[in-house]
């Protein structure tokens, strides 16, 4: 008779049948010969049997069941004359067990057939078993009351509240209620009618007589279960061949039946060695064997760990202490790509190869279906249709490994002891922990390739118990309304080890908001949290009052509120010093709990996985659990159950940990294969082109390409593996999945305020990356296009990308810089771009707000980068997907950023436009930087490439440093934004510059007009240094070119010169020409003519050696290049008007030269200009003639180049208007005396004679 409850065991101390228990044990390798020696020493047959019964065929594990039937068989006859019948075991007469069958106070007869109970609900015992058949026994009963008479097993315990029938190996019946009793009661039978009862229904483990020859068998074998060679050869052998001969559920009901007898038979630590050698030897042969074409060995091997947990108390014992600890369980849930396509099949699952077509950033082939020839059209198909056989296949494995973690996160296992998924959340975190603190230490490190496939198979177990949960409680949520609550990422139940928070270290965010905690949670923050205390630190007799008094708020960690005083015998020495550290779930449940009130706090402090309970995370009745300290803008009803809530925010953890990596790794073989076919269709073009009479060449092109035909064969085949697996349309939904629990989970949490910055970083980290990969490396097979709600995702995860790239709540360098460069990708594809012009207006500008801040004191090379891509495509001569120089120098690879095809924001500039409009501050303080950068970025280019050209000229052999090649090629990329940006600027808002009513107008204006000056002296001198290193083309510079630099600067001057209104014209053009720097000939050589041309004469072709715009007919339209011939023939008046003048005024004022012989006149007459465009004099001017030359105290002391016109108050320190404007946007100090000024004031020299000069 068994017990119905598995978690119930015999001792096997107590089927000893001698006592000799203590003999020593075999050891050692196992023989055939030595297996069956010992085999037979141990199972020998009777005296009486005969010789023939002992057969001499080798005894070994397979047939030793047949052996054992043979001893154990009885003839009739013999059974007869013994008084024994089968199915029964004990005295021919039965009687009561006086010696141990009972319990209460009885009074026994002599004849051992009668009993009188004195105590309440005694018990008794018969002597007799039965195990077999039907069978009856009479009572007579003599007095009145409830009696139960029935069955029960030998493991059956009874006290004076529960009797037979009362306990789950036990079954009664109350003739006076007419019920029957098995824990639970039922109506059963008539008044006074005896009961008949199958003991075959009780589904008995095995009889009693093989029951106690079991018990002396395994009093032997059991230490040979512990062996790891008898484990893997034998009861691995037989177990894999129960699962591979009956079905699954035949095979689980088997494995079960025979872990309950290593249970039942073996000590506790015997089971458990076994059990552990019996999972690494699973975990061994399912890892290292080979790969058939149906994975019936993945698959046997699956079913039979599927079969081993199901078992309760073995899935407990090995969650707890061998499938994280031990063993690295991860390997039963990945699927290992096949050494060799023959190996696994592939040839004749997947008969014909394909293989797509390069594709485009937004998921597109490049090369439509429509295009198809009829034979890619067949080979397409046919090979689809191989895949799609594949993927069956290993579908088939992946239900599997997603029951192994359906089993594992069973919480209704509960049953004396802690549920399953608990066991597994603590062992989870842990592993998360190691992979996360141990990142770079490969040992420490669980493969990447591993994580993919446990990451999606957890998520379908998630899933599945999620909307499992959902079924049961309406008010809870769907899968697909997945997110985790914000209040998880500061109550401390979650334990993020050092993973950085988006405000910075999780100490620091919890001293400077723990008034917002408290306010907007109601938590409180233990003060013992912040302080290092030990064991150590605490006396173990004495006890400080304050202490004493301050131990019960330890305990509100788990939500609740402890006003009564702590019990007293937790203060009893008895407990030990580690009772003083008990965890403050065992605390709270010592008290009774009530309802918090909105004015009472909960102190919390941070768990780890260890010390948590189950209370700690589903909560109780009053506690929270997990969503302790829910803020006002969460919702009250629950998502679902909290443990689930754990196992997702690990989910999206693994995937920032090393999974997106491996996605980014495994997109190679789908590069691998893009590779071949072009060197493959290449191979084709030469065949074709080939002349007939060179055989040599053909058959050398004929051999390349057979070598690419059987490698785009192999590819093929193992691409439609890695798709299977790794890239299918179910993976592509479970990442997308992950992308919006991450959404969802960045959106709620930023509701919350200052405690969004409690927020670990990889949350937005995961939502970037994964997004990043549905895009680039689910493609070409699936589209993202294709996932339901697509456009609304790429408009929240805009929004989100919009807001938070300068959000002053996160401080964490590289998570800004990640948000900061996903934006800036984002703005460069069409659909994602349409995307940030759906969101609000409201987030939309301040999006373009914080873009136009100032660019001192942050990193404004990605938000530059940013404003330029929202151009590209209206500059001038800025329709290019690709550099002119670098299409025949370099492969085109469309999968860079920078390589889209230009798609500009009208919307956004217009947004742009507005706000520099909007107040007198914005663009003067945008443009100042701008200008700043420019000059800074262009500077260390020029002195860069002086490094590399002395390098270069060197006559002894050396090196150029590359990384020094890269900082010069980035200076001079930003050096060209940052005059696209300037375009953009002048093209939207001209009258920043030209409308010299704004006070700092003509400063831009001034200040834009050197710089464009130098560029294009330092770009356009013939045989100059830019030229001469262009020419070298070093690698690492290839995008330093005369084209991208020029047409930026010539787009700025046409939009000046040509576009502008007549006034802004007219300053534009003085102040240019004013420029010391500037040389007509520079814009000369815009369109390749060394001079200047006559007035009035038509512009020559342009020479093919020189640089001219005019090559660049598909680049720059035709309307573009008659805007720069208008231009130049504008600069070309111009500078002839204005040399005219200087040479008037110059004959009128040759007394001023006289004094100053070493100038030059050319350098005086442009002197003289420049002065009269600041305003204080005027060439034609009357009294120009009676003007003395400014003499140098007169001149600003800072530029050397204008009289000062400007008082500092109220140190009283003087220089011109212009550098004291330019000095303020960036500093209010004077550059005297470093005093700060309050005002400027207008200065003349007439009206303060007496004044010295401001230097002195």
């Amino acid at each position: 008779m068994a017990s119905k409850g598995s978690s119930m065991s015999f001792s096997r101390k107590s089927y000893r049948l001698t006592s000799d228990a203590e003999k020593s044990r075999v050891t050692g390798i196992v023989q055939e010969k030595l297996l069956n020696d010992y085999l037979h020493r141990i199972f020998s047959s009777p005296e009486h049997a005969p010789t023939a019964a002992t057969s001499r065929k080798p005894l070994n594990f397979q047939n030793l069941p047949e052996h054992l039937d043979q001893l154990l068989h009885v003839d009739n006859e013999d059974e007869e004359s013994q008084g024994q019948v089968e199915g029964r075991l004990g005295p021919s007469t039965v009687v009561l067990d006086h010696t141990g069958g009972f319990e209460g106070l009885l009074l026994v007869d002599d004849d051992l057939l009668g009993v009188i109970g004195h105590s309440n609900f005694g018990t008794i015992r018969s002597t007799t078993c039965v195990y077999k058949g039907k069978w009856v026994y009479e009572v007579l009963i003599s007095s009145q009351g409830l009696m139960q008479i029935g069955w029960c097993t030998i493991n059956c315990r009874f006290n004076q509240e529960e009797g037979v029938g009362d306990t789950h190996n036990s079954y009664a019946y109350d003739g006076n209620r007419v019920r029957k009793w098995n824990v639970t009661t039922t109506n059963y039978g008539k008044e006074g009618r005896l009961v008949e009862k199958d003991s075959s229904e009780w589904q008995l483990q095995g009889q009693p007589t093989v029951l106690l020859t079991l018990a002396h068998i395994f009093h032997r074998f059991a230490p040979l279960l512990r062996k790891v060679y008898l484990v893997e050869a034998v009861l691995m052998s037989f177990l894999r061949g129960v699962v591979e001969a009956g079905t699954p559920a035949q095979a689980q009901s088997m494995v079960r039946q025979i872990l309950d007898l290593l249970w039942l038979f073996m000590e506790d630590y015997e089971v458990q060695d076994c059990l552990k050698q019996l999972m690494m030897s699973l975990l061994r042969l399912y890892r290292f064997s080979p790969i058939v074409p149906d994975l019936s060995l993945q698959i046997h091997y699956l079913r039979l760990t599927i079969a081993i947990l199901r078992h309760e108390k073995s899935r407990k014992f090995l969650l707890s202490n061998v499938l994280f600890d031990v063993l690295r369980s991860v390997v039963f849930f990945y699927i290992k790509s096949p050494l060799r396509v023959e190996e696994a099949g592939l040839q004749e699952l997947i008969p014909t190869t394909w293989w797509p077509h390069r594709s485009s950033r937004e998921g597109k082939d490049s090369k439509d279906v429509k295009d198809e020839t009829a034979e890619e059209h067949r080979r397409r198909r046919a090979y689809e249709r191989g895949c799609q056989r594949l993927k069956k296949r290993i579908e088939v494995v992946e239900e599997l490994q997603v029951q192994i973690l359906k089993l594992l996160l069973n919480n209704k296992d509960d049953n004396g002891g802690e549920a399953s998924r608990y066991i597994f959340l603590t062992k989870f975190r842990k592993f998360l922990q190691e992979n996360a603190s141990g990142r770079g230490n490969m040992p420490m490190l669980c493969p990447p390739e591993y994580m993919v496939c446990f990451l999606h198979r957890l998520i379908s177990a998630l899933r599945y118990y999620w909307d499992e949960y959902k079924a049961s409680n309406p008010r809870a949520s769907f899968s697909e309304e997945a997110y985790i609550p914000p209040q998880v990422f500061y109550n401390g139940k979650v334990d993020y080890f050092d993973l950085q928070r988006l405000g910075g270290l999780l100490s620091h965010l919890r001293k400077t908001l723990k008034d917002d905690l408290a306010s907007k949670a109601n938590i409180l923050i233990d003060p013992l949290e912040l302080q290092a205390a030990t064991m150590d630190d605490l006396d173990e007799d004495e006890e400080p009052a304050p202490a004493a008094a301050q131990r019960p708020m330890q305990a509100l960690a788990m939500g609740g509120v402890l006003p009564l005083p702590r019990p007293s015998w937790l203060s009893s020495p008895t407990l030990g010093r580690a009772n003083r550290f008990l965890s403050t779930a065992a605390v709270s449940l010592m008290t009774p709990r009530r309802p918090l009130t909105t004015s009472e706090k909960v102190k919390v402090r941070t768990l780890s996985a260890e010390q948590r309970t189950r209370e700690d995370i589903e909560g109780s009745h009053w506690n929270e659990g997990l969503l302790l300290g829910r803020p006002p803008e969460e919702p009250e009803q629950p998502l679902t159950e909290n443990s689930l809530l754990e196992v997702l925010d690990g989910a999206v953890m693994m995937y920032n940990l090393s999974v997106h990596q491996q996605l980014g790794k495994m997109v190679g073989v789908s590069d691998d294969v893009n590779e071949y076919a072009v060197a493959l269709r290449d191979t084709e073009d030469k065949l074709r082109r080939c002349p007939k009479r060179r055989k040599d060449i053909l058959a050398e092109l004929t051999k390349s390409q057979k070598v690419f035909s059987e490698k785009l064969d192999h590819l093929s085949r193992r691409l439609a593996w890695v798709h299977a697996t790794v890239y299918s349309q179910e993976k592509m939904l479970d990442i997308y999945w992950l992308l919006r629990v991450c959404l969802r989970t960045v959106e709620h949490g930023d509701r919350t305020g200052s405690l969004f910055a409690f927020m670990p970083e990889f949350y937005l980290s995961v939502a970037i990356n994964s997004y990043s990969a549905l895009k680039n490396y689910f493609g070409p097979v699936h589209s993202m296009e294709e996932l339901p709600g697509y456009e609304e995702t790429l408009t929240r995860l805009a929004a989100i990308l919009a807001k938070h790239f300068a959000d002053t709540r996160i401080v964490g360098t590289d998570i800004r810089d990640s948000l900061m460069q996903a934006l800036a990708s984002y703005v460069c594809y069409p659909h994602s771009l349409r995307a940030v012009e759906r969101i609000p207006e409201e987030q939309r500008i301040a999006m373009v707000r914080s873009l136009l801040a100032p660019y001192e004191q942050r990193p404004w090379a990605q938000t530059n980068w940013i404003l330029v891509r929202l151009w590209r495509g209206c500059g001038f001569g800025y329709r290019y997907t690709r550099l002119p120089h670098l299409l025949k120098t370099k492969p085109e690879d469309a999968n860079l950023p920078s390589l889209q095809k230009p798609c500009p924001s009208t919307l956004l500039q217009q947004h742009m436009a507005d706000l520099l409009r909007e107040g007198p501050d914005v663009a003067p303080s945008f443009l100042n930087s701008v200008l700043n950068q420019l000059n800074w970025a262009f500077s260390e280019f020029i002195g860069m490439i002086q490094e590399i050209q002395q390098a270069a000229e060197r006559l002894e052999r050396n090196f150029v440093d590359s990384r020094q090649l890269k900082v010069c090629a980035t200076c001079f990329d930003l050096s060209v934004s940052l005059l696209r940006v300037l375009e953009m600027t002048i093209t939207l808002v001209p009258e920043i510059f030209l409308d010299w009513a704004r006070p700092t107008s003509e400063m831009l204006l001034r200040r834009l007009a050197q710089l464009l000056n130098q560029v294009l002296n330092r770009v356009t001198a013939e045989r100059n240094l830019f030229d001469r290193v262009v020419t070298l083309r070093l690698p690492g510079l290839e995008s330093v070119d005369h084209y991208p630099i020029l047409v930026a600067v010539t787009g700025i001057l046409v939009r000046l010169l040509v576009h502008g209104p007549a006034s802004g014209t007219e300053r534009a053009t003085s102040v240019l020409l004013a420029d010391p720097c500037f040389q007509l000939r520079s814009i000369c050589y815009l369109l390749g003519q060394p001079e200047p041309p006559a007035p009035g004469t038509v512009l020559p072709a342009p020479d093919r050696k020189r640089f001219s715009l005019q090559s660049y007919t598909d680049y720059i339209s035709v309307e573009e290049l008659a805007q720069v011939e208008q231009m130049l023939a504008h600069l070309t008046s111009a500078s002839a008007q204005a040399a005219a003048a200087s040479l008037v005024s110059g004959s009128h004022c040759t007394h001023v030269h006289t004094t100053q012989t070493h100038v030059s006149t050319n350098v005086h007459t442009t002197h003289v200009w420049h002065v009269s465009l600041s305003g204080y004099l005027t060439p034609a001017h009357p009294a120009l003639c009676s003007l003395q030359p400014t003499s140098e105290e007169d001149l600003c002391p800072i530029c050397y180049a204008h009289p000062i016109s400007a008082v500092f108050q109220p140190c009283g320190h003087k220089s011109c208007k212009a550098c004291i404007n330019q000095h303020l946007m960036n500093n209010k100090d004077c550059f005297f005396c470093k005093a700060t000024i309050v005002s400027v004031e207008d200065w003349e020299k007439a009206a303060s004679t007496s004044t010295t000069s401001s230097a002195a």
